[in-house]
């Protein structure tokens, strides 16, 4: 089984950068959408073979998420039950037999940090419905984490030290969740793989430069890991300041 995983920073304008070439090649059985920004009369491709669901925010052409699968969930839900923190589309849970599946979009700090105190509270009442679904059976959490959580899972650390997607306080929330018994699929795999990165800005041509950030990522429950065979990031596929990721589960 292939899961994709990417932030396309709004699904109209990167379908119209490749997506759908891409999407046709993976043949993935899942794929999982941050940021797309649009309402469900907006969604401008419908593959054939897949169910499509859509979280989408309040506010027009912003956040949402969009889950694409070729199996038939038990069940979908949005949000995570808090109504703080269930206006922005930023969660779709799809359930299968043997696993639930978590596409997140995590909210960002900002660049002056004016969202970092919200961050915290949303990330503490994320890993709670986490914990909460995984009584039940193992979790796959795929999405836009919005946080580098190590220095080698960015170009530039020292220069970034407190900056949004970089501060203390994110970086140890991430901590909280791999210790709450989750683990991050591509440092299990590549614990001392360097330079390979998610997101880079548009500014000073920083992705022909390779100067990224990598905070996109599969997590998966401890129980889980044994069923994953490996987790990818396809750093030359464009289309949007994020590339795709991916994790083959057994």
């Amino acid at each position: 089984m292939k899961i994709i995983s990417w932030n396309v920073a709004g699904y109209r304008a990167c379908v119209k950068k490749g997506f759908i070439d891409f999407f046709e090649s993976e043949k993935a059985d899942i794929v999982c959408l941050q940021e797309v920004k649009l309402t469900e009369n907006q969604i401008p491709y419908y593959p054939e073979g897949y169910l499509c669901y859509l979280n989408e925010a309040d506010k027009k052409g912003y956040s949402g998420t969009l889950v694409y699968t070729k199996i038939k969930p038990l069940s979908v839900t949005y949000g995570i039950g808090i109504d703080e923190h269930d206006h922005e589309g930023r969660v779709i849970t799809v359930e299968f037999d043997k696993f639930y599946l978590v596409n997140v979009y995590t909210p960002n700090a900002k660049r002056t940090l004016e969202r970092l105190d919200y961050r915290v509270i949303w990330e503490r009442d994320f890993l709670i419905y986490l914990k909460q679904l995984e009584r039940k059976k193992p979790l796959i959490v795929c999405g836009d984490f919005n946080v580098a959580h190590k220095e080698i899972d960015l170009r530039n650390p020292k220069q970034n030290i407190g900056n949004a997607g970089f501060t203390e306080e994110e970086r140890r929330c991430f901590t909280n969740l791999l210790d709450a018994g989750f683990i991050d699929t591509y440092r299990y795999f590549y614990p001392d793989k360097a330079s390979e990165y998610t997101w880079w800005s548009y500014m000073a041509s920083a992705r022909e430069r390779n100067i990224g950030w990598r905070i996109d990522y599969f997590i998966v429950s401890k129980a889980f890991i044994s069923r994953v065979k490996d987790s990818k990031i396809y750093t030359n596929i464009l289309g949007s300041d994020h590339c795709p990721i991916a994790l083959i589960v057994k």
